[in-house]
């Protein structure tokens, strides 16, 4: 049996070395990725905060960080080269993923309305010393709770 021969049997056929590319393609990857780094960095600085607003800043870091994990996963993770079932597992997750953190959306917002947060801050200001809890702070704090279960 030739070389050739063997590497087909089990996988390694000479077509699949060159339908990755070579190492070429993982070094623009890699450089690709530290200046996305250092673009996302950059936006810590004055100089980015005194001209861009603090919202833009942070969905571009959103979309630097989302291109990043997108590189790594299709180049170093080789889903690029993999067959198409790879849509029928990551498409229903997303969207199962994107739909719990929708429906998470009314329970914050209902519990930052009805003082939930307030009584949150006032309790880990507490839990950082337990020494300055007294027993009317937790009966007015226990009085608070059965009035807002009541509404």
């Amino acid at each position: 049996m030739s070389d050739h021969d063997q590497h087909t049997e089990v996988g390694h056929d000479s077509h699949d070395h060159a339908h990755h590319g070579g190492n070429g393609k993982y070094l623009l990857v890699f450089v690709a990725l530290c200046l996305l780094t250092t673009g996302s960095f950059l936006t810590y600085f004055p100089f980015w905060r005194a001209h861009v607003p603090v919202p833009a800043s942070r969905a571009l870091m959103m979309a630097i960080s989302c291109t990043k994990a997108m590189l790594v996963i299709m180049f170093f993770m080789h889903l690029l080269w993999e067959a198409n079932w790879k849509w029928v597992l990551t498409i229903p997750a997303t969207f199962m993923s994107v739909f719990l953190g929708l429906m998470l959306v009314p329970d914050v917002g209902w519990r930052i309305n009805n003082g939930y947060a307030r009584y949150s801050e006032e309790r880990w200001v507490y839990a950082a010393d337990p020494h300055k809890v007294e027993a009317s702070d937790l009966k007015a704090a226990e009085k608070d709770l059965q009035r807002e279960g009541a509404n």
